[in-house]
């Protein structure tokens, strides 16, 4: 590896940016040329979500504690925002994802999900929508649009990634909260796929509608904690994934109405070294085999796929963050199919939170730790 100080465009993620700072340039092998790595933005506590403003207006960008902050052109980081809903900071739980509405040009919406407590002192994953001030100081009017019930978790798995496909439907990634028999409970929230509209309506063809005593909410089911999710840009489907216990980490293709195992079949033990025990095995009547699994969990978090022009060498590749193997993982796809993995980055000793393909075709990546950055990744030539 080779790593210098030069004199960069670090935290421009506009091609016609003009306001070059200090920025440090870190050189990685890969097999398809050299990674770069420049530090867009510094000191950020336990950062999760990252979103891209229009028109070179900079970011959005979560910190669990419940900051909201927006990362100006020049890596400046702004003070909090007014405006964001309070959150249950304990654990794995706080501020998490971000995302824009699809017509934030008109409507200046931003999504945000967070952990919220309730009243037994537990808390489940919430979902809210405000409008983003022209200033960018405050969001305005905050309303919740969604809430996981019932609230169980003490602190951890509480999922959760927002994603809208190209019909106008909301698709919240969530998790178990830790209690695993949850998952197959279709009258509780926990270790599903929701589908909603913007508004927190529910469509009238969600697959279990009609079905007695079952959240309307529901899309699929049978998850752990699903800590990324993205559209497939070449066939429009959404696609997932999820945090195994000792083993076990899986990509999902969810499918309305389907079972996907958790806990009954998985590839995973518990961390004390003893079985699932409602496990049956990798494999169960009635569930759904991953669609990709890793046997030795690599703790996946964020996920993008790169159809970008600027680097075609990564033109239909996955990209996925790792928090405990430290790497940014490179899935090789041919259609749907995961025919090679990648491990980028392993030399840099980060835990990749989120991962997103910016508007430059570069990838921003978020780092988890108490003073975490935000990075900006290109590849130069081999």
């Amino acid at each position: 590896m080779l790593r210098y100080i030069r004199i960069g465009l670090a935290g421009c993620f506009v091609l016609t940016c003009s306001m070059p700072i200090l920025a440090e340039m870190e050189y990685f092998d890969s097999e398809r040329g050299r990674v770069t790595v420049e530090t867009v933005a510094s000191d950020l506590e336990h950062p999760w979500a990252v979103a891209f403003l229009p028109d070179g207006k900079g970011m959005l960008v979560t910190e669990r504690p419940g900051r909201l902050r927006v990362i100006e052109r020049d890596g400046r980081l702004s003070e909090p925002l007014a405006g964001v809903p309070d959150v249950y900071a304990r654990g794995q739980g706080g501020l998490l994802d971000v995302r824009l509405s699809p017509d934030f040009r008109q409507d200046r919406l931003v999504y945000l999900s967070y952990a919220e407590a309730g009243e037994n002192g537990k808390a489940g994953t919430t979902v809210g929508r405000g409008r983003l001030t022209d200033d960018l100081n405050a969001l305005e009017g905050f309303t919740v649009i969604f809430r996981q019930q019932p609230k169980l978790s003490t602190g951890i798995h509480f999922g959760s990634r927002l994603v809208f496909d190209d019909e106008g439907h909301l698709f919240i990634a969530l998790g178990e909260n830790n209690q695993r028999p949850t998952a197959q409970d279709l009258d509780k929230l926990q270790g599903k796929l929701v589908r909603i509209y913007p508004d927190g309506k529910v469509p009238d063809d969600n697959p279990f509608v009609t079905t007695q005593d079952a959240r309307p909410e529901i899309w699929s089911y049978g998850h752990r904690n699903q800590q990324g999710a993205a559209i497939n840009p070449w066939t429009g489907e959404l696609w997932t994934h999820e945090h195994g216990p000792r083993g076990g980490d899986e990509i999902n293709i969810p499918k309305p109405g389907l079972n996907y195992g958790w806990p009954l079949a998985t590839y995973g033990i518990n961390y004390g070294g003893q079985p699932i025990p409602e496990a049956k095995g990798e494999k169960a009547a009635g569930t759904e085999p991953p669609h990709h699994v890793w046997k030795r969990s690599p703790a996946i978090s964020g996920m993008a796929f790169y159809d970008a022009q600027r680097f075609p060498e990564w033109q239909r590749n996955l990209f996925i963050g790792a928090l405990v193997d430290q790497s940014l993982i490179r899935l090789q796809l041919n259609g749907d199919k995961v025919t090679h993995d990648e491990r980028l980055l392993k030399d840099m000793g980060a835990r990749i939170r989120d991962v997103r393909l910016g508007p430059d075709g570069f990838l921003y990546l978020l780092t988890d730790s108490p003073s975490g950055k935000l990075l900006r990744v290109g590849l130069s030539a081999k």
